[in-house]
């Protein structure tokens, strides 16, 4: 890729211009099967700025966030990503992408750390173990960091997933369910997390959870009627 923007490349761990970032779908839906997923929502989001995307069960806020990170490809419409005034696509999303969610696992015999140090070898990160240290601190979990995976709460275990996305410092920020299992100390940790990354680049929260969607000046309410109604 080429042109006047920062570069957006594998082990660039550094904060993002905020101005340089941009979201746009259009007409974007999914079907599974003979169910819809998500039906079709239009939307032009800038950073700086953290957006809520609500919803009913079943209404498409996970499936949204997976195809804005390039994990699933929309069966309608389309969403971009532009960076430095480049457009990234999916593919190469996950240089400039954090994605935390409930599905997200880590190898239960390693430690903390050593969950994230794979991770950052995984993405060619450059400075893993300072890295590594700063995802952890910054969702509290650095006093864990040689704990077993399978030692840590459930909670614990929400703190590293929001750590994994955190990793590489992302441009944009995409949270499912972030304060699924966290106790109020946890949840403190979510509203610092998305304060920071308002000032770094762009939020998108999946939730329900009012505590949650109010940390966004901006809300996304889906109105599918949910997996159990036909299309």
């Amino acid at each position: 890729m080429s042109g006047g923007g920062p570069a957006v490349r594998a082990g660039a761990v550094r904060p993002v211009e905020t101005a340089a970032l941009a979201l746009e779908a259009r007409s974007l839906a999914h079907r599974y099967g003979q169910h819809r997923g998500l039906e079709p929502v239009s939307f032009t989001l800038a950073a700086p700025g953290v957006v809520a995307v609500t919803g009913v069960n079943g209404s498409g806020k996970s499936t949204l966030l997976r195809i804005i990170a390039g994990l699933l490809r929309p069966s309608a419409g389309e969403v971009t990503l532009t960076l430095g005034g480049r457009a990234i696509v999916p593919a190469e999303r996950r240089h400039c992408v954090g994605f935390a969610s409930p599905e997200l696992q880590f190898y239960d015999e390693f430690s903390v750390a050593e969950n994230l140090t794979f991770a950052a070898e995984a993405r060619g990160l450059a400075g893993r173990r300072e890295a590594v240290a700063e995802s952890l601190a910054r969702v509290g979990l650095q006093s864990r960091a040689r704990d077993r995976v399978n030692e840590l709460s459930s909670g614990m275990k929400q703190r590293l997933r929001i750590a994994f996305a955190l990793l590489h410092r992302p441009a944009l920020l995409l949270l499912d369910e972030p304060g699924s299992h966290l106790d109020d100390d946890g949840r403190a940790v979510v509203a610092r997390v998305v304060e920071e990354q308002r000032r770094a680049g762009l939020v998108l929260l999946a939730t329900n959870d009012e505590r949650e969607w109010r940390l966004g000046e901006r809300r996304i309410e889906l109105r599918g009627r949910g997996l159990g109604d036909p299309a």
